[in-house]
């Protein structure tokens, strides 16, 4: 009796990137559904792209306070699942010498939507982390050594994270009109004028410049 080695599949190779350049970062100001964002929350006016202003990111991430659960029939100290929580986090950016587009929009107090599409704006992606957000804190940095000037903006989360939320579809643009069928272009052919009476439009003569245009009108 001879046994058949099971076949084992090769897993797919994954395809590793780097987030500079693939995640964008957004301040949303109105969600209907965090957990669901739609193209239109997206995209502007709601939207303001805080990508190429980043130089720092800290924290954003959901974590757990586990309960430990020991008990006399083993020397390991168990635990259970506890309290989900979100630290304080923060967003450092460079500082615009002429512009106080970004201060506007996170003033101390603003409330909205930090916005994560981790592997870019790919419709479908499971890849949108939502943080419900309010400013804490923002203060400029000072330094004296050879780099940009930044500052810097703190956020609390205020409500439970959305995580791995689909980027939604793009908008279709609208279809194309229907070609117009031989015979039926008034302008190759002629066109009607506002009594409706059918008027033939013949070109004689063209040059470079211009076209010398006859008109024979069913009266003449």
């Amino acid at each position: 009796m001879s046994l058949t080695k099971p076949t084992t599949s090769k897993p797919a190779a994954q395809t590793r990137f780097l987030r500079r350049g693939i995640s964008k970062i957004y301040w949303l100001q109105d969600l209907n559904d965090p957990k669901r964002p739609t193209r239109m929350e997206i995209s502007k006016p709601n939207r303001f792209a805080l990508t190429k202003a980043v130089s720092d990111i800290e924290g954003w991430a959901l974590e757990n306070e586990p309960i430990e659960t020991p008990d006399m029939g083993s020397t390991f100290n168990s635990s259970i699942p506890g309290n989900d929580k979100a630290e304080s986090s923060s967003l450092t950016f460079y500082e615009d010498r002429f512009s106080d587009a970004i201060e506007q929009q996170l003033s101390k107090g603003a409330k909205g939507y930090v916005v994560f599409l981790r592997k870019g704006d790919i419709p479908g992606s499971r890849s949108v982390d939502v943080f419900p957000v309010q400013v804490a804190t923002r203060a400029a940095t000072y330094s004296t050594g050879n780099e940009a000037a930044k500052f810097q903006v703190t956020f609390t989360i205020t409500e439970e994270p959305s995580l791995d939320a689909p980027v939604p579809e793009a908008v279709h643009p609208h279809p194309l009109p229907t070609p117009v069928e031989d015979g039926e272009d008034d302008h190759e052919h002629g066109h009607h004028d506002h009594d409706g009476d059918h008027v033939d439009v013949t070109v004689v003569s063209t040059t470079k410049t211009a076209a010398t245009v006859r008109e024979h009108s069913d009266e003449g």
